[in-house]
């Protein structure tokens, strides 16, 4: 038996939801195309979407609330040189479509000679990095708030001072569609679920919190038994850790970072100033370096967005373009950047298939997908005992980079105070203070133990947030400041 090819599966998909019951076909789309192409524009395309959520949340020993939403519309978009108009509209009909392509041509006031056309269909190259099914029916209701219940019971018997727990689940089926006047025709049907857990620990009037969870591109059967443990364990140690805490010494010392979701520093400090519109415009700290060294040797870091059932992979990006497994920085050199279509017109690139937006009422940006920093060779206790005095932090709350100077500022969750080797007990109140561009340089042991964090990444930028990936192996930066409360 021959298998249906899974890129024109979800094709069939797509029109099924976005087209069909709105009596569209594709000779809708390419008359919309034509009627933006009856002016000069260097780019236009359709972005179709259809999007089902559903989310659980247990607080205080109930499941409080659930929720469930479908939200659908097209996004209209024409670009003329470095001037994007858009338009969008959640009623999906030919006259919509055609109202909003005569409202974005007008970014262009030069009319096309002789009658405008699009050009011949092409089906865009794709992946298949994850299932094309809905996740949300993967889990009768009752099992949902079964799970809930169960991270509940599992966090409170772990240890009396486990004062309250709070856990979510969440799910959601998202279905795209893009045409482009280049011809291209793509899509993409996109599960995502998620579980996060929450725990207050109490002691001696003293109150703090724990968190961990995680999700990706798979149906709930993911969160087995041992997986739901491994999440309750997580989040109740560092409760209690944290209850343990002493203040946190502030100066410049050696910072040695764990491995996996530390790599949000690397994803803010270094990933945002490596995006395409920051480098074009002259705005980033990394702007006009390539081929030049930006950190230290052993160095690389990668933007993959071909990794099988990663929270940040894509088939396909929302412009259409295949998903790519990007060297940004080899060896400390710096190799490239992350492009949507724009952008890399402009700069004379080809699209890195990183265009990535929101939703159908957002315009796409040069955005991240999974971005992580490749292994080295050294143990990672190895790493830790090299520490005369200084912090091993191995968690991370939240942080604020400028794009422009690099300059960062992250809060630790979870760290340790560390001498001759040893690490002596907890800290809280510590903050890493630094620049991107100088903390790579400053690495100077890169652990074997490179790890993805478990799925729970959600990327800022302009107003849109979308699902990311991060991961690094333990690493060691010299010099840097932390700023404490001792």
């Amino acid at each position: 038996m021959i298998s249906p090819e899974p890129t024109l599966v979800r094709l069939d998909v797509a029109k099924s939801l976005l087209l069909s019951p709105f009596g569209l076909d594709e000779s809708h789309l390419w008359r919309a195309l034509a009627e933006i192409k009856a002016h000069k524009v260097n780019e236009a395309d359709l972005y179709f979407q259809y999007t089902r959520s559903e989310g659980w949340s247990l607080e205080e020993g109930i499941v409080k609330t659930g929720s469930f939403s479908i939200d659908q519309g097209v996004g209209v978009r024409a670009v003329s040189g470095e001037k994007t108009a858009f338009a969008y509209s959640d009623d999906i009909s030919q006259a919509s479509l055609l109202d909003a392509a005569r409202t974005v041509r007008s970014i262009s006031t030069v009319a096309q000679s002789g009658r405008a056309r699009v050009a011949t269909k092409k089906i865009a190259k794709s992946r298949s990095l994850y299932a094309g099914f809905d996740p949300i029916a993967s889990l009768d209701s009752t099992a949902k708030v079964k799970l809930l219940e169960k991270v509940e019971q599992l966090a409170r018997a772990k240890d009396p001072r486990v004062a309250q727990v709070m856990a979510g689940l969440a799910a959601e089926y998202d279905v795209v569609l893009v045409a482009r006047a280049d011809g291209t025709l793509a899509a993409d049907v996109r599960p995502l679920v998620r579980l996060s857990v929450t725990v207050f620990a109490e002691q001696n009037g003293r109150r703090e919190v724990g968190s961990a969870g995680g999700g990706g591109r798979f149906g709930f059967a993911y969160f087995d038994d041992a997986l739901i443990g491994k999440y309750v364990d997580e989040a109740v140690h560092a409760a209690l850790t944290n209850l343990e805490a002493r203040a946190a010494p502030a100066g410049e010392m050696t910072v040695v970072l764990g491995s996996g979701w530390p790599g949000i520093l690397l994803h803010e400090a270094i990933g945002h100033g490596l995006e395409g519109d920051f480098n074009r415009k002259g705005s980033s700290a990394f702007s006009g370096c390539i081929g030049q060294r930006v950190a230290a040797k052993g160095v690389t870091v990668l933007d993959d967005g071909t990794i099988a059932d990663r929270r940040g992979s894509l088939n396909v990006d929302d412009e259409g373009n295949t998903s790519q497994r990007n060297v940004l920085i080899e060896d400390g050199i710096l190799k490239g950047y992350i492009q949507d279509g724009m952008n890399a017109r402009l700069t004379g690139v080809k699209p890195t298939g990183n265009g990535r937006r929101e939703s159908y009422a957002h315009v796409p940006l040069p955005r991240m997908t999974n971005t992580y920093m490749l292994g080295g060779n050294m143990a990672p206790q190895e790493i830790v005992a090299s520490i005369k005095r200084g912090l091993y932090a191995t968690n991370f709350g939240g942080g604020q980079v400028d794009i422009t100077s690099g300059k960062f500022v992250f809060s630790a969750s979870e760290a340790y105070w560390v001498e001759n080797g040893k690490i002596l007990y907890p800290v809280k109140g510590a903050t890493l203070v630094g620049s991107g561009p100088e903390c790579l340089k400053r690495v100077s042991m890169i652990g074997n133990d490179m790890r993805l964090d478990s799925g729970v990444g959600t990327c800022g930028k302009e107003g849109q947030s979308v699902p990311v990936g991060v991961g690094q192996p333990t690493l060691r930066l010299d010099g840097l400041t932390v700023g404490g409360t001792a």
